[in-house]
């Protein structure tokens, strides 16, 4: 009965987390500046550090996000493709302030490479557009991770119930 239990507070932290990685990303303003977008949506991408069940919750939002937000089939699966790379990444890392680097690496390389794609399609273009992109797309990422989601995550690590290995032994 215990272990049904976890199993159902795990699905129900997934759920919540894909719900509000979907409805920040679809309702929250981005504000851009000089071609950086600030997704506030992407401080969550440094939960999995903390809890295992954020890597398939931010998956699923990010898709469901890009599906609802995007009429691009290659945001769909290439920017839920990057998250879902970085959540898996950032769980492994030995702390927060690395566990912020897998999504700013991710979305970087994968989503600049889209975005410069869908721009030039193919050429001699392509690798300036995503040079441009990938810088872009970092520089948003990066702010997002390190200015909210590593103090989102310090100040998670500290609530006693929700500390990483209370969670795990529970």
């Amino acid at each position: 009965m215990k272990k049904n239990g976890f199993q159902t507070r795990r699905l129900a932290v997934a759920g919540l987390i894909a719900a509000i990685y979907a409805a920040a990303t679809l309702f929250l303003p981005i504000p851009q500046y000089m071609g950086v977008q600030f997704r506030a949506a992407e401080a969550l991408t440094v939960l999995p550090f903390l809890f295992p069940e954020a890597i398939p919750g931010l998956a699923v939002g990010c898709f469901l996000a890009n599906l609802l937000g995007s009429p691009i089939m290659l945001d769909w699966i290439f920017g839920t493709l990057a998250t879902l790379l970085a959540a898996l990444w950032s769980r492994r890392m030995p702390n927060v302030y690395w566990a912020a680097l897998p999504p700013v690496l991710c979305n970087t390389v994968i989503v600049g490479a889209e975005i410069a794609w869908f721009t030039v399609q193919d050429g001699g273009a392509f690798w300036p557009a995503f040079g441009l992109n990938a810088l872009t797309v970092g520089l948003g990422e990066a702010a997002a991770c390190y200015l909210l989601g590593v103090p989102l995550a310090r100040t998670l690590e500290r609530k006693a119930f929700l500390r990483k290995e209370n969670l795990e032994t529970r």
